[in-house]
């Protein structure tokens, strides 16, 4: 009788948590390209990497990416000439190829037999339709969110299928009232299934979504599962259960019975408790796993207890309730796609965990902003490893007060649409703690009516930044959401370093939020040290005309360093992001990042060592900025210094000039106290060097084991 008992018991727990099968697709697909939106190729040519980009086929397709978007062509300063007529009045853009679409093409046999197969493409450009073995599914056309298409209708379980996706060869390829990307210096637009497809077999009732938002106070989740039911009406228990992501033992158990009727779609919500939860941070980026079970399906979740807000009273960001302030850079990978140099690097698991994890921490670097454009799913989950603070922006660029190019065809249902999908596909992530609904835009409709309808399916309820950057701009849409400030002092004819010593180091009034400083530098290079479009006036200004490319080099660490420091110091910013680590590089580029080789990821000269000093938790700001002092000359140097640590930092502060290998000609210190989360200002006398030359002046602070800089080049005359 026990025998029976406790075999009973092991085949209801395993009906409980009968388990999902997931069958990765990606790898190599065949491709072809066309014209037509209904016809698929009759023969495949060539072959392309899946996840990847079109432009990675072999042999390889002409023209690929070529494609003039309607913001470059109608901006003031980016537009090409000698376009022809049919260019300037195009809605979405023009395309300068033969082509509309390309199609992939993949065959495969399935390792089981379940009651119900779904195709997941997880993210495609430009619009994503499915056809299984001759017959079409359906299309999605969002090009940030996952397309999911049911198989079941013409699935051959015994023998071999064929899928074949076809997406749009360029934005002007898919309907227009659906955002596929806008971006006013983004030159090519290359199409392809640049994120993961699988195949989902289950039985059911299957589990559609699930949603973890952690209650630190309570030390507790809310989990919200969605359940959809494609057989007969059917009465299951809906099981959760809790365990740390690296651990075995489970430290929450939850069961709910649940009934659904045919075609049933429903959404229910749990709480389960996490006995003394480990929260997640930056500094510790400890994560846990829900595994939910509806007796047909199951689904693992991974999440960190994390909460995060901004205050506007304080001007301040929070983590997990504590003062935290925001230091790191901007990614926009959707313009690193357009390098020629990108090739396959963002799926390479090496790279993109040297490029997210490796350098950053190196940088002293906690926090980025995906600009402009998402990253593939795997991005995000290597960022909740490293404890990374994600801002993730909706690839929206239109402009401001006086450039509006707002596409009047996207009515506020489309996109609440679009943001609901992205939200889901990215809310358990524990890095993303800022929705962002675009850059620098003027669109009533994104807080009036998107944040308004979608911020209340974000049961963690993050904060959301809306595309703001002062006047001109949209404002925030909640009243301790943040707003973001672009701090492009060079772009300014007028501005000289030395205005840096009389600046308040704030944002403008009329930005009152708590402000990130998520764009700074104006100073951009190219790989191999030249000015990009937007900086050969900035450099005719600071280097003379036979500058050599490490001189330039030199200048842009030199300056950005500064920069940071200045920004930093003053205190009224939660975050300082600075732009940009990664983005695309090319001679007619706007923009250019701080990596000269691609495939070792080696920075540019000068900067880790001048930037990378510069974002160290403990900052110093030497606030002197003069090129020249006369031999001799005594006075008064402002240093000022922030302290991010939740400790009190204290040690000496040490002020010399050094000159030729080194060598400290003169010299003067104090000791220095600055409290945890705090700030605080010194005022040393120190006479300049007898002999004339160029020499260091530098600011150090710290100990023995631990020392922050901060430098200056001053001739002596």
């Amino acid at each position: 009788m026990k025998t029976k008992l406790a075999s009973a018991f092991l085949l209801l727990l395993s009906a409980a948590w009968s388990q999902r099968i997931s069958v990765p697709l990606d790898g190599t697909w065949q491709i072809e390209d066309g014209v037509s939106s209904t016809a698929p190729p009759r023969a495949f040519g060539h072959q392309a990497p899946v996840p990847g980009l079109a432009n990675l086929a072999s042999p390889a397709f002409p023209d690929v990416d070529r494609f003039v978007s309607h913001e470059l062509i109608n901006h003031p300063i980016t537009r090409p000439e000698n376009l022809p007529a049919q260019a300037v009045t195009a809605a979405v853009g023009y395309p300068e190829q033969a082509r509309n679409y390309f199609w992939y093409r993949k065959v495969f046999r399935l390792p089981a037999r379940k009651q119900v197969a779904i195709l997941k493409v997880n993210k495609a450009q430009f619009g994503t339709a499915v056809w299984l073995n001759g017959f079409k599914l359906g299309e999605h056309e969002g090009c940030f969110s996952a397309g999911y298409f049911n198989l079941m209708p013409f699935l051959r379980w015994n023998d071999e299928n064929e899928v074949v996706i076809r997406v749009g060869a360029h934005p002007a390829a898919m309907n227009s009232a659906v955002p596929a990307g806008t971006d006013f210096e983004k030159l090519r637009w290359t199409p392809g299934i640049y994120d993961s497809v699988s195949l989902i077999l289950a039985d059911n009732p299957v589990i559609t979504s699930v949603q973890v938002a952690p209650r630190i106070a309570s030390s507790s989740i809310l989990v919200e599962t969605e359940l959809h039911n494609y057989g007969g009406a059917v009465s299951v228990n809906l099981h959760q259960r809790v365990r740390a992501w690296k651990g075995t033992a489970w430290l929450a158990e939850s069961s709910l019975p649940i009934a659904l009727k045919p075609g049933e779609t429903k959404t229910v919500r749990q709480t389960l408790q996490v006995p003394a939860a480990r929260l997640w941070s930056p500094e510790d980026p400890f994560l846990y796993v829900l595994e939910s079970g509806s007796g047909g399906d199951s689904l693992t979740t991974r999440f960190g207890m994390r909460e995060f807000h901004f205050d506007t009273a304080t001007r301040r960001a929070y983590l997990n309730g504590r003062l935290y302030y925001l230091r790191g850079s901007n990614i926009t990978l959707h313009r690193f796609f357009e390098d020629p140099q990108c090739k396959a690097l963002p799926w390479d698991e090496n790279w993109v965990r040297k490029l997210l994890v490796e350098i950053p921490r190196r940088m002293h670097w906690n926090s980025f902003r995906l600009c402009i454009g998402p990253v593939p799913d795997r991005w995000l989950e290597i960022a909740d490893e490293a404890g990374l603070l994600i801002q993730n922006e909706f690839f929206i660029w239109t402009g401001g007060q006086g450039w509006v190019n707002w596409h009047k065809e996207w009515d506020a249902t489309t996109l609440i649409g679009q943001f609901t999908e992205w939200m889901r596909d990215n809310w358990n992530h524990a890095s993303l703690v800022i929705w962002d609904t675009s850059n620098e835009t003027l669109a009533p409709v994104l807080g009036e009516k998107v944040i308004l309808a979608v911020r209340k399916l974000d049961l963690s309820d993050r904060p959301w930044e809306n595309g703001s950057s002062g006047k001109g701009y949209n404002r925030p849409a909640g009243p301790d959401d943040p707003e973001e400030f672009h701090g492009y002092l060079f772009g300014d004819p007028a501005f000289r370093p030395t205005d840096l010593e009389s600046l308040p180091g704030a944002p403008p009034p009329e930005v009152t939020h708590a402000a990130i400083l998520n764009e700074y530098g104006s100073l951009w290079l190219t790989r191999d040290g030249q000015p990009t479009s937007l900086t050969g006036e900035i450099y005719r200004r600071l280097l003379p005309p036979e500058a050599t490319p490490r001189e330039r080099f030199e200048t842009y660490a030199y300056y950005v360093a500064g920069l940071t420091e200045f920004w930093r110091a003053h205190r009224q910013f939660a975050a300082v992001l600075h732009f940009v680590y990664l983005t695309g590089n090319r001679p007619d580029a706007y923009t250019g990042d701080v990596i000269q080789d691609l495939k070792t990821l080696r920075l540019v000269p000068n900067f880790e060592d001048w930037v990378g000093e510069a974002f160290k938790p403990l900052g110093v700001y030497l606030n002197f900025w003069q090129p020249k002092l006369a031999a001799g000359e005594e006075r008064e140097y402002t240093l000022m210094m922030v302290n991010d640590e939740p400790r009190q930092a204290s040690g000496k502060l040490v002020l010399s000039y050094s000159a030729g290998a080194g060598e400290q000609t003169t010299s003067t210190e104090t000791a220095f106290v600055v409290a945890g989360l705090g700030q605080a200002t010194y005022r040393l006398k120190l006479r300049a060097p007898e002999a004339p030359g160029r020499y260091l002046l530098t600011a150090a602070a710290g100990n023995e084991g631990a020392r922050t800089l901060s430098r200056r080049w001053v001739k002596i005359q």
